[in-house]
């Protein structure tokens, strides 16, 4: 299987290590796990004391019944354990999905930019993938006639991410019904990569999933983003019991099952929920604010204000190609974000701003004083 370069992840791995400024990352500022139990009020020593008796066995193999009874509740349609499936975080979500539904010789379209693995997964399995670009004039949402006009009636698949990365566009509920009539009529899946869904910023789980609108829709999702847990490695597929039942069973050549530590503590967040999208959302829009207004008075530079999600995709009118002005940034004060080439989109860069906000403001204080010596 020849697979194409992960831009993104070879980016991050090649300089985040050594980032003094970085506003680079895509989650909301992390959670310590005694932050995550004081906000749960759970008694630590208790806790760690129960902690030190679990024996580490395989656990249960779909993800504990409670975790995926809590999950159900993030999804407005009525769903059960059986509609849930636990993996390896976000990332292992989508790969089951699209290893589980696509097949060589297969027509699968993409709405980019967004995150390498929902297309470059597709082409390694050997599916012919058809891409709709979209554009910053029209906020990142997509045309539905040009979808309209890729979706053919032997396409398996159309492969999405609302909220999006790395945009900040969030498809309302018009355009994902939309969406789902035009797979309807080919007979094709939606698969929606929503691993930011919780962070609208009119408000959380506002938007409704793929997986409540459409009978043949896959969510993804996972506790890094929203829930600042990306330690814990832990995602989830939502779907048709039958499609998930089919993802089991491919699942069994890939993970097992994933960690019980892992699941205990992703279900004292899912039970706390409230609180952690509450502290959440004040970091979000705080920043949010900040990076707005930085934007707005820095020269030659201008976005599409995000309207959910952790990350914003920055044009900057410089006669420099992207990946050459986010090393030479770099390697002028250390300030660390991500080139548009990783998303095919040129003359770009993506800043993740839900860290603390003293690291989002020193890092675009940052990034002022290097576009000063363009």
């Amino acid at each position: 299987m020849e697979i194409k370069a992960f831009e993104v992840e070879e980016w991050m791995n090649k300089y985040e290590d050594d980032a003094k400024y970085n506003i680079a990352e895509t989650c909301v500022e992390s959670l310590k796990i005694g932050e995550l139990l004081d906000i749960a009020s759970v008694d630590r020593e208790e806790f760690f004391g129960r902690l030190a008796e679990t024996r580490l066995t395989y656990g249960a193999i779909p993800g504990s019944a409670e975790l995926r009874d809590q999950i159900t509740q993030l999804y407005k349609k009525k769903k059960t354990i059986d509609n849930i499936l636990v993996t390896n975080g976000g990332i292992g979500a989508n790969f089951l999905a699209l290893f589980t539904l696509v097949r060589p010789g297969d027509e699968v379209v993409a709405v980019y930019p967004t995150y390498q693995q929902l297309y470059s997964l597709p082409e390694s399995f050997g599916a012919k993938v058809r891409r709709l670009r979209t554009e910053p004039e029209e906020g990142f949402m997509p045309d539905m006639n040009k979808l309209r006009s890729l979706v053919k009636s032997n396409t398996r698949a159309i492969v999405i991410n609302t909220p999006n990365n790395p945009t900040g566009a969030c498809f309302g509920e018009k355009l994902m019904k939309e969406i789902a009539e035009i797979a309807d009529k080919a007979g094709a899946w939606v698969v929606c990569d929503e691993v930011y869904r919780g962070l609208e910023h009119e408000g959380s789980y506002t938007v409704p999933s793929i997986a409540d609108i459409y009978e043949k829709g896959v969510s993804t999702s996972s506790m890094s983003k929203v829930y600042s847990l990306a330690g814990l490695r832990l995602g989830w597929i939502a779907a048709d019991e039958a499609f998930v039942r089919e993802c089991f069973r491919h699942r069994d050549y890939n993970i097992i099952s994933c960690g019980m530590v892992d699941d205990a503590l992703a279900l004292i967040a899912l039970k706390n929920k409230k609180k952690i999208l509450e502290r959440n959302m004040n970091i979000l829009m705080e920043n949010k604010k900040i990076l707005t207004d930085w934007v707005n008075r820095t020269d030659r530079i201008s976005f599409t204000v995000p309207e959910a999600g952790t990350t914003a995709l920055i044009r900057y009118d410089h006669e420099i190609e992207s990946e050459e002005f986010c090393r030479r940034m770099f390697e002028y004060n250390g300030a660390f974000v991500v080139p548009g080439s990783c998303f095919e989109f040129e003359k770009h860069f993506r800043i993740g701003y839900a860290p603390r906000k003293e690291i989002l403001s020193e890092g675009l204080n940052a990034v002022s004083d290097f576009l000063n010596t363009l």
